[in-house]
């Protein structure tokens, strides 16, 4: 009982020390595994955008990204760039030029989405999966996601044991928590609200709701085959997309607003050929 107290007094001591900064700071050498714990608890949303917005910035560096004049991009504008502004976030979207299907946001507001994700799903569908993860930004699971990242990080490297504060964090670290970011699992329970935030999204916007029910209709047939990463991500910890799809009609059902969903797959763009004149010579 008596090194409870001791340990709880220390971890007063240090929480008081914690919050007289606005950002987070790591610790001298002294404070060791308590303000580790510390740092989890005084970690903000400036300082989860701020670490996130990092994150990203590199991530954006070792990836190709389309650029404004590519056909990817001018779609993403085009459905997207109307919503750069959403619930009270300021949201920048870019795409990421690469097979694999997946999207995702961040803490900051960054909003990425690989064209491979464009190649199998239509604009309402689309903006289906992009709503779901502005909906872990915006009920802060992405915040938290990328706490859980940065004390991952601390504790493994040992950052914690150094003066300083996130921006001081290692290149090697930041990549790891951008990894971190893209892979992370929410709960049950926060992917249920995020197919809500999806489905509302939609509503609010004047867009088919029944695209909802067909985007995780997709993301059904797609799991059965070896399509891994973001669809692990998008299925792990929740009910499996053919449940989300049915929860996703039955809510239309109810609502009076379902039909079956016509997919309008957008006409990928054919590179400008030129016709060569036929020339004759005069004998």
């Amino acid at each position: 009982m008596k090194k409870e107290t001791i340990f709880l007094a220390l971890f007063l001591v240090v929480l008081g020390l914690s919050n007289t900064n606005a950002q987070i700071n790591l610790g001298e050498k002294a404070l060791g595994a308590v303000q580790k714990g510390v740092a989890g608890l005084t970690f903000t949303n400036e300082q989860a955008a701020q670490l996130s917005k990092e994150a990203v910035v590199k991530m954006d560096a070792e990836h190709v990204i389309a650029g404004a004049t590519n056909p990817y991009a001018i779609r993403l504008k085009k459905i997207f760039g109307k919503h750069a502004n959403t619930n009270g976030l300021n949201l920048n979207y870019k795409v990421y030029v690469l097979k694999e299907v997946n999207a995702f946001a961040t803490a900051d507001g960054s909003v990425r989405v690989y064209s491979g994700l464009m190649d199998v799903m239509d604009d309402n569908e689309l903006l289906v999966v992009i709503g779901h993860e502005i909906g872990h930004v915006v009920n802060k699971d992405s915040r938290d996601a990328i706490k859980a990242a940065y004390q991952k990080e601390a504790l493994i490297d040992g950052v914690a044991s150094q003066s300083g504060k996130i921006a001081a964090i290692t290149d090697s670290q930041l990549g790891k928590i951008g990894s971190a970011m893209i892979d992370s699992k929410h709960s049950r329970k926060q992917e249920a609200e995020a197919d809500i935030f999806a489905y509302d999204f939609m509503k609010k916007n004047g867009y088919n709701v029944n695209a909802v029910e067909s985007a995780f209709s997709i993301l059904a047939k797609m799991s059965e085959g070896t399509q891994m990463d973001f669809l692990t991500k998008m299925m792990s910890s929740h009910p499996d997309a053919k449940e989300r799809a049915e929860n996703a009609k039955a809510r239309a059902q109810k609502e009076g607003l379902y039909k079956p969903y016509i997919r309008k797959m957008p006409v990928a763009a054919k590179p400008k050929t030129t016709t060569k004149k036929k020339t004759t010579t005069k004998k």
